[in-house]
């Protein structure tokens, strides 16, 4: 068994002592979306209903599916929120066998998903491509997303933003940065995006990419709907409180960015960073990132943890 099968068997079993399973659900014929989720919301979407504690939902970037991303924020957060962490189509367990590849889509498989899990309000906590996923949530279903944590992403990534940042990373398209085709590939994925993150063997890395290749066609699709023209983007009006939460060297999306999307969204945003972290401030700093979570969240939310 390779090294992250083996981390990802030993996590099902921790996180299952933590309260927290995975589960497929078939959201609508031929789309079927993995969650981990609380138990007791796997066995019925009534009892997630009827749960006291305030559900909280991690949204993953692109280059690992939901648990790998969040497991330090699922493990650090499942006794005070109900948690739930799901992979985006054509990550992790999720498939579909639609044509459809544009973040409006994720997103409102997202929702669908947690209309069948019983979950009736939450809060976001989105990673890069997933904070572009939970802005979009927080858009078209204000019902479902009262409130939002978002690391080192944006709003929508225009081309204007797009070339900015490929520039300075130094590559031509997301496709060369985001899915690499060798072993250095990775390697450089990780060094750009971390600040902190060691270096790992070859073998780790080329299991990292054996990962990323499934469905590459398909992540391809995703990451040329991805990028949008900037006479197409129109601003939306959030009604949630949104905390931005960023890594201080994040080279991807810079402070630079952070402050331009806080400028962006207004009096409902706020924004903090971690020091010594870069766009995968998670993993880069995830004690601390826990910390600021569990100070942030009830601030945000008219929901509080019990106790």
């Amino acid at each position: 068994m390779s090294f992250i099968k083996t981390y990802k068997f030993a996590l099902h079993y921790v996180l299952k002592l933590a309260g927290i399973s995975p589960r497929k659900i078939e959201i609508e014929p031929g789309t079927i979306l993995n969650f981990w989720a609380p138990t007791e919301a796997t066995n019925t979407a009534t009892a997630a209903r009827k749960s006291r504690k305030p559900a909280i939902v991690f949204l993953h970037g692109f280059a690992f599916d939901g648990i790998l991303t969040w497991h330090f924020q699922a493990l650090a957060l499942a006794k005070d929120y109900s948690v739930y962490v799901p992979d985006f189509v054509f990550f992790g367990d999720s498939t579909t066998d639609r044509t459809e590849r544009s973040v409006v889509f994720q997103a409102e498989c997202i929702a669908k998903g947690l209309k069948k899990l019983g979950v009736d309000k939450c809060t976001l906590v989105g990673l890069s491509y997933g904070g572009m996923v939970g802005f979009k949530m927080a858009e078209i279903y204000p019902e479902l997303v009262e409130s939002m944590v978002v690391s080192c992403s944006v709003v929508a990534l225009t081309e204007s933003i797009s070339r900015a940042r490929l520039d300075y990373i130094g590559f031509n398209m997301w496709e060369d940065y985001l899915l690499p085709d060798s072993v250095k590939g990775v390697e450089t994925l990780l060094q750009v995006a971390s600040e902190s993150l060691p270096k790992l063997p070859n073998w780790i890395y080329k299991e990292i990419l054996e990962g990323i290749s499934n469905y590459r066609e398909e992540k391809q699709e995703l990451l040329k709907t991805l990028v949008i023209s900037d006479e197409e983007f129109t601003l939306p009006s959030f009604h949630q409180k949104i905390h931005l939460l960023w890594g201080k060297n994040d080279r991807i999306f810079d402070l630079d960015t952070a402050h331009n999307v806080k400028q962006q969204i207004g009096e409902k945003a706020s924004l903090e960073y971690i020091k010594r972290a870069g766009h995968l401030v998670q993993l880069d700093r995830p004690f601390t990132y826990n910390d600021c979570l569990k100070k942030i969240l009830p601030s945000l939310s008219s929901s509080k943890p019990t106790v």
